[in-house]
């Protein structure tokens, strides 16, 4: 049961705390799936002397497996200072900026349920939005993710994230920070919105099964439901922006696009599909279910019995 004394609505900054931590505590239990869904996306086709396709990274586990012992453990969280700093920034705006966008896009006076496509073109701007600000942050985390074991000798490209960030305005330029802006604001834009919309639309309609509450049951469903629908929308473009966002060779996003089809095929775009649902559906998962209970203890309700 809530406090009588809930409050029944909390402000933009308070909202985008919540938004903010939540990301980050969702992101930095998921990320060696993240990682392992970036190393098996970048991954190509290579053939030994005999011929034979020989895949360095095979399967969720497998990949993790390879890394951690290649590269040991905390490989597997490359890239999480960069991975919090986009969280922060990133999570906090798409999230935040979400319940007022709805509003003004329905207006001040409207009453009753909320239209799904309001929902999703609401999720589709804040994640635009979002993503435009926070492009250095998810570059320079897919540069430290792409970096595998390297040679003895050969020194590594970045230190950690704050070297990243340099390294890349001095050898690249500062438009190189917003290297696959194009692709990263498609992409984020529409797994926002189908993180979101699905979230809001899915939430609803469990809400008005007889039965369900708004509790941790109806969070769980409504979380595996976003993470589910984000992935199956979004592979496709999560797959060329972490190609080109990790290699420099491709000239804009159309020639990555149709040379990873041309050279590999339609299912190249789906490459990483299980890692990339283990971590998109547990990082709904954590993420919506960490935000409510942060959101309830600014209200000053009690946390789930």
């Amino acid at each position: 049961m809530a406090d009588l004394k809930a409050r029944t609505d909390i402000s933009f900054a308070e909202v985008f705390l919540c938004s903010a931590f939540a990301a980050c505590f969702a992101e930095f239990c998921t990320i060696p799936l993240d990682t392992a869904k970036v190393r098996l996306q970048l991954q190509r086709k290579t053939t030994s002397t005999d011929g034979v396709i020989v895949p360095k990274y095979g399967g969720l586990l497998g990949t993790i497996a390879t890394i951690a012992r290649e590269e040991g453990l905390s490989a597997l969280w490359k890239g999480i200072g960069a991975g919090l700093h986009r969280q922060f920034i990133y999570g906090g705006l798409r999230i935040g900026l979400y319940e007022p966008v709805k509003k003004i896009l329905v207006g001040d006076d409207f009453v009753g349920d909320i239209h799904l496509y309001h929902k999703i073109l609401a999720a589709l701007l804040t994640g635009a939005l979002a993503i435009m600000v926070a492009n250095p942050t998810d570059l320079v985390k897919v540069r430290l993710q792409a970096e595998g074991k390297l040679p003895a000798g050969v020194p590594k490209r970045y230190s950690g994230a704050l070297d990243a960030y340099l390294t890349i305005v001095r050898q690249e330029g500062l438009r190189a920070l917003w290297t696959g802006l194009g692709p990263n604001i498609v992409r984020n834009a529409i797994i926002n919105a189908a993180e979101l919309a699905s979230y809001d639309e899915v939430k609803q309609i469990i809400l008005q099964i007889p039965g369900f509450m708004d509790n941790v049951f109806t969070h769980l469903l409504a979380g595996l439901g976003a993470g589910f629908f984000a992935v199956c929308i979004g592979s496709p473009i999560d797959v060329v922006k972490s190609r080109m966002m990790g290699d420099s060779t491709y000239k804009s996003t159309l020639d990555c696009f149709i040379r990873t089809l041309k050279n590999e095929g339609f299912f190249a775009f789906y490459k990483g599909f299980l890692p990339n649902f283990s971590r998109l559906g547990s990082w709904n998962v954590v993420m919506f279910l960490t935000l409510e209970q942060a959101k309830k203890l600014v209200r000053g309700e009690v946390f789930y019995d």
